[in-house]
């Protein structure tokens, strides 16, 4: 429709300066009407907008409401709200000749929900509609009736205003012809404003809040629209737009006016009225249905809204209180509650339910005590609640006797439940999913109120239904968030605090978006020549698939580090199997070799953000230049390596992106941020981590982001070096005689160290190493190397690149014997390939000083 044909449409009665734009469907179009005469649903239908402070005072007043209710702004303010608003919902006398004459068949119709009043005095705190008939000044000096509809609507947050409350001139939106019964049609106003309400363009920019259940695009265009013209806006529909709307109801009212017509023809006739006993019973059950179908509606709206199982049941829980109940306790079977597999077979008195979760409205921690959330319990055979759970129908005790009382009190051992139980209607309801029970709720009403019924037992039984499907999602999520999270525990490493001269300490944090399980790891892997790999990874995706690919990337690494291949080849290798694996294989790592011996970092990175350096001579911070590469699985990209020296002392901090980038912000301050918390003193390497971690929630916290949405892993290592003095190296020749000169230089420098209880085994190993690398060496010398460290490391190279094997040696064999002597000696001893051949080395446990 165009916007500008509404703006010029001509007035109608009490159209002014505050209307509201409509639209509707085409089961709602009247009859042929005269030319030049625009369409009740094509121009501006008059709207009164108030607003009720928490003291139940009126607080706004807007010219549409002066216009409707025939009250003065300035009488309006301060005054109860429930002294000038249509409060009631009783319906208008059938016989009111003015009626009839004025509203023909819509004259009479069914109050709709909750009267007015009862949102007025907080007996209501969710969304409610309905209509009324009030009798208001006319123009002429007399009073009119009007057909009101009004919506109510709870205001939340620190201001004083507690209720919108909306109301229309219903005439104004009739068809002129008598609608079908197939063309009932709803109306809900999409949004209501007014320019000069304080605070409009604040609560224009909450609509979404106000009205959950319209689609984001609806909101923006409507916010635009208000925003723009100052109009409020009312939709026509025949699908909800919103969590509650009077009915139009034009099927039951025609049924009435055929009734009404047939009875006046009768006794114009002088024949005897038969009257339809059962027309007050059907009007009377049809708003019945209508409110318990509207209530299951505002229901399946208010639950479901997460797939965090505790906080599934707690929207659950609170949904059906008070509305429907006084008292609701939900309980779920242990299967349930732990997140895992789908509950097997049918309950016996064996079971555990563990009471979740617990509403009510009496007075605060009255059943607290009694029945405490979290608790485990079975239930007895002869209970309301064991049929319940056996059968999964629902079980309905219109009032609960003393016997009974006293029956379930039973099971509560001194604890006396029969004060809080006894004399309250009970309904008990399945929670049920593919026909299984995963759980129950005992539902109760206070004494004074309407016992449960059969309609209610259907329409809990509807309720239950639908709760017990969005809590089998919310359990399936659950369960497959546990094992995505046990798998993820499993691969992440469990590094020790202490690797050769570094201290390493590491943080892994969850991220909050659904499937919150992600690809983040980190990993130190020992080299040889007392060297240490430190690598940390992202790999794109959350899930079970993102758990899955780290824990294979992973693995890669630790493989390629022991055989000591350079920080670029190894990213190169690791490429070359993320593309062999599959194109979804993409991820990021940052690899670097702490040397501490020659006192350097050799780093290469793979689409990562770069790590903080923090030296220790000055306290100062800088992120390492580093050549940024492609992420893992792009292919054909080459990697770099980048050598940085670093002195004993030196902080190197690598973490993964989720830990300095929030969506919306400039990653630069993420990483402006870690660099200052980076270099803040702490008493050790765990509080270091806490403080980065807190200084980067705090940064995007004060930016608007109260939450983390990605996980992170944090890997930070301080560099101890090695001191030259700690360090031993000398060059053999390739000649037997050489194996007795090394023994003697090995105990002469442990002597030297005051290692001497190492001396012998360190000789009879090194003297196996070298006999060994000197037969088998084709042109260069041999190299031995004595380094003391936290173990005594001692290192052979040659030039051969075939490692040597353990062999199993036989009584008369002559060779075999050298590996197992030092395998049995050695605290731990390995292989590797170098570019000139290969390193052979073993460590020993330095005494206790």
């Amino acid at each position: 429709m165009d916007r500008g044909t509404e703006r010029d449409a001509p007035p109608r009665r009490g159209t002014a300066r505050e209307t509201t734009t409509g639209t509707t469907s085409e089961a709602g179009r009247g009859s042929p009407r005269p030319e030049g005469e625009e369409p009740a649903d094509a121009g501006r239908v008059p709207l009164a907008v108030v607003v009720v402070d928490r003291e139940g005072l009126v607080s706004h007043w807007s010219a549409g409401a002066r216009r409707l209710f025939g009250v003065a702004k300035d009488e309006a303010i301060g005054q109860p709200a429930i002294d000038l608003l249509p409060v009631s919902g009783a319906l208008p006398d059938p016989d009111d000749d003015f009626a009839a004459d004025a509203y023909g068949e819509y004259a009479a119709y069914d109050g709709l929900g909750p009267g007015l009043d009862s949102s007025l005095d907080r007996g209501l705190g969710y969304p409610a509609a309905g209509r009324a008939r009030l009798t208001v000044p006319a123009p002429d000096g007399g009073h009119e009736r009007v057909d009101v509809l009004w919506w109510a609507y709870p205001l939340v947050g620190p201001g004083t205003e507690r209720l919108l409350v909306l109301a229309a001139d219903a005439t104004a939106l009739r068809p002129e012809e008598p609608a079908t019964p197939s063309a009932v049609e709803r109306i809900a106003p999409g949004f209501a404003l007014h320019t000069d309400f304080p605070g409009a363009e604040e609560l224009a920019r909450r609509l979404p809040e106000i009205l959950p259940s319209m689609s984001v695009g609806e909101s923006a265009r409507i916010v635009a629209q208000v925003l723009e013209l100052g109009y409020p806006v009312m939709e026509f529909s025949q699908n909800d737009r919103v969590p509650v709307t009077p009915d139009w109801g034009v099927a039951r009212r025609v049924e009435r006016r055929v009734r009404r017509e047939r009875a006046a023809r009768a006794a114009a006739e002088g024949l005897p009225i038969a009257q339809d006993p059962s027309d007050e019973g059907e009007d009377l059950e049809y708003v019945a249905v209508r409110e318990r179908l509207e209530f299951l509606n505002e229901v399946s709206g208010r639950i479901g809204t997460s797939l965090d199982l505790s906080r599934t049941i707690v929207e659950v829980s609170r949904a059906v209180v008070p509305r429907f109940t006084d008292v609701a306790g939900t309980y779920l079977r242990e299967q349930v509650v732990a997140g895992e597999g789908f509950p097997d077979g049918v309950p016996d008195t064996t079971t555990l339910w563990h009471r979740v979760a617990l509403e009510h409205t009496d007075e605060p921690g009255r059943w607290d005590d009694v029945v405490p959330v979290g608790e485990a319990m079975p239930f007895p055979a002869h209970t309301p609640f064991f049929q319940c759970m056996t059968t999964g129908e629902p079980v309905l005790v219109p009032r609960i006797s003393e016997q009974m009382g006293h029956a379930i009190a039973s099971q509560f051992e001194k604890r006396d439940i029969r004060p809080l139980i006894t004399g309250r209607s009970m309904l008990v309801v399945p929670l049920k999913a593919r026909d299984v029970v995963l759980g129950f709720m005992i539902l109760l009403r206070h004494p004074e109120r309407a016992l449960f019924n059969d309609m209610d037992r259907v329409t809990g039984a509807e309720l239950a239904a639908r709760a017990g499907l969005v809590l089998d999602n919310a359990r399936m999520y659950t369960h497959q968030e546990s094992v995505a999270e046990t798998l993820q525990d499993s691969m992440l490493p469990h590094i020790p605090p202490r690797m050769a001269a570094c201290d390493l300490a590491t943080r892994y944090l969850p991220g909050t978006l659904l499937g919150r399980v992600g690809g983040d790891w980190f990993d130190s892997v020992k080299l040889p020549g007392a060297r240490t790999a430190l690598v940390v990874g992202d790999v794109m995706g959350h899930g079970l698939h993102s758990a899955a690919m780290m824990g294979q990337l992973r693995t890669a690494v630790q493989t390629m580090a022991a055989l000591d291949l350079p920080p670029a080849q190894l990213l190169r290798n690791l490429d070359d199997l993320a593309q062999r694996l599959g194109d979804t294989y993409l991820a990021t790592c940052l690899y670097a070799v702490y040397d501490p011996i020659a006192g350097e970092l050799q780093l290469a990175n793979a689409g990562h953000i770069p790590p903080v350096l923090v030296r220790a001579a000055d306290g100062r911070s800088e992120l390492l230049d580093l050549p940024t590469g492609a992420p893992i699985g792009v292919g054909g990209v080459p990697f770099e390596a980048v050598r940085v020296r670093v002195e004993p002392g030196d902080r190197l901090v690598m973490c993964t992106d989720g830990l300095v980038e929030m969506r919306g912000e400039d990653i630069g301050v993420g990483l402006a941020a870690l660099c200052e918390s980076a270099a803040h003193p702490a008493a050790s390497m765990d509080d270091a981590c806490d403080t980065i971690v807190r200084a980067l929630a705090a940064t995007f916290s004060r930016a608007g982001h109260a939450d983390r949405k990605d996980d992170v892993a944090l890997l930070m290592a301080r560099l101890a070096g090695i001191e030259p003095g700690d360090v031993a190296e000398w060059r053999l020749a390739l000649d037997p005689a050489e194996v007795a000169r090394a023994r003697a230089v090995v105990r002469e420098r442990l002597h030297g160290w005051g290692l001497g209880s190492l001396a012998e085994p360190a000789e009879l190993m090194v003297s196996e190493l070298v006999t060994n690398a000197v037969r088998h060496s084709r042109r260069r010398s041999v190299g031995l190397r004595l380094v003391r460290g936290d173990t005594l490391l001692c290192e052979v190279e040659d030039d051969d690149h075939e490692l040597p094997n353990l062999l199993s040696a036989g009584p008369g064999d002559e060779a075999g014997r050298g590996l197992r002597v030092v395998s049995a000696l050695a605290r731990e001893w390995g292989a590797s390939r170098t570019a000139e051949g290969k390193s052979v080395w073993f460590e020993l446990t330095l005494p206790r000083r």
